[in-house]
């Protein structure tokens, strides 16, 4: 067995992966076509594409939002393919971040349509696949701090049991997290448990202790920049703060020089820090990227070994929001597979 196929037979979780983003790239021509979206094939390809500087992806969640979509049907298909393409890579859990605000203004899906649609596509995903999911809705940092509220309360009105938590993401540089505090202290007042994007394109550590400190979130996605403050980075490692990263981040793939990338990311140094890190796909086909390469780029791009992998697949359970009994029983099966799957890697890192 190579590393490829180690890390395709990894049990994991996934944490941090966006539901658009997660679209098939035929998917997305399919859906582009039948809609009539004014998309030649050629700028279907064009919007996709990822370069050696690789653009980000919020241009092509737009397009999916505003003139790409239908109905609440395009949400369960687009839900449902990714959780089949993740299971057979390994994933056996899956919570997923979903921008309701941009279904309902731009697409015209109703929350409640879209959240059931979505969390039926778990449903036939569970059956077909034997993978389970938690739907975590999203604020639209783009938008107004108002929006996020009325979004908070369309979770709470239409209250569905896998509907887990709050997210926050799209463009962090002007959305800075201090500025929806109403949306996620209502929503921890409900119940909901709390995760944001932060320190994501570079932005301020500030950032991430806002949304720990004031949000109060529980796990942070991304978090790069926490390294800038040791004393902060000290406190997320005494707390078990789980960092859910993604080694196909646009921002270091263009800012950082190609022979020097993977060397002075900031993925490298977080273990070092005390960091609790776990990686993750976020836009799986617009990244070019799938489970088993995500991980084994910790490997061969940031230089972890296996027994690395091992503590970042349980690092995946102890920040999934999941109730404790099944993070346990989870936990107890993936180490007897990993202890499977090691031994078949003798003499490997």
């Amino acid at each position: 067995m190579d590393l490829s196929e180690f890390c395709r037979r990894l049990p994991k979780v996934e944490l941090h992966v966006h539901l658009l983003g997660a679209i098939r790239l035929a998917t997305l021509a399919e859906m582009a076509a039948r809609q009539g979206a004014g998309f030649t094939p050629e700028e279907v390809e064009d919007l996709a594409r990822r370069d050696a500087k690789p653009k980000g992806v919020l241009h092509i969640l737009r397009a999916l939002e505003q003139r790409i979509m239908r109905g609440a049907e395009d949400l369960h298909r687009i839900a449902y393919e990714y959780l089949e393409d993740a299971a057979s890579q390994g994933v056996r859990h899956a919570e997923i971040f979903w921008n309701p605000t941009g279904a309902a203004r731009d697409t015209g899906i109703p929350y409640a349509a879209g959240a059931d649609a979505i969390l039926a596509a778990f449903d036939d995903a569970k059956h077909d696949h034997g993978i389970s999911a938690l739907l975590i809705p999203s604020i639209d940092r783009e938008g107004t701090p108002e929006e996020a509220a009325e979004m908070v309360e369309w979770m709470i009105t239409h209250r569905r049991d896998r509907i887990i938590g709050l997210g926050i993401d799209y463009r962090e540089n002007d959305g800075p997290p201090e500025a929806f505090w109403k949306a996620y202290r209502t929503a921890k007042r409900a119940g909901f448990r709390l995760t944001a994007h932060a320190g994501e394109f570079g932005c301020h550590w500030r950032n991430i202790e806002t949304a720990i400190d004031l949000l109060e979130v529980e796990r942070i996605d991304h978090g790069y920049t926490v390294l800038d403050n040791p004393a902060l980075a000290h406190r997320c490692a005494e707390r078990g703060i789980v960092f859910t990263v993604v080694p196909t981040n646009s921002y270091y793939l263009r800012t950082l020089p190609a022979d020097r990338w993977a060397l002075d990311h900031p993925i490298r140094r977080m273990p070092e820090a005390g960091l609790l890190i776990h990686p993750n796909t976020d836009d799986p086909p617009l990244h070019r990227v799938d489970p088993e390469r995500c991980w084994r780029m910790m490997v061969e791009d940031f230089g972890f070994d296996l027994d690395d992998l091992r503590r970042f697949m349980l690092n995946g359970i102890v920040g999934a929001f999941l109730p404790e009994e099944d993070k346990r029983g989870l936990a107890a099966t993936f180490v007897a597979e990993y202890d499977v799957l090691r031994g078949e890697m003798r003499g490997v890192g």
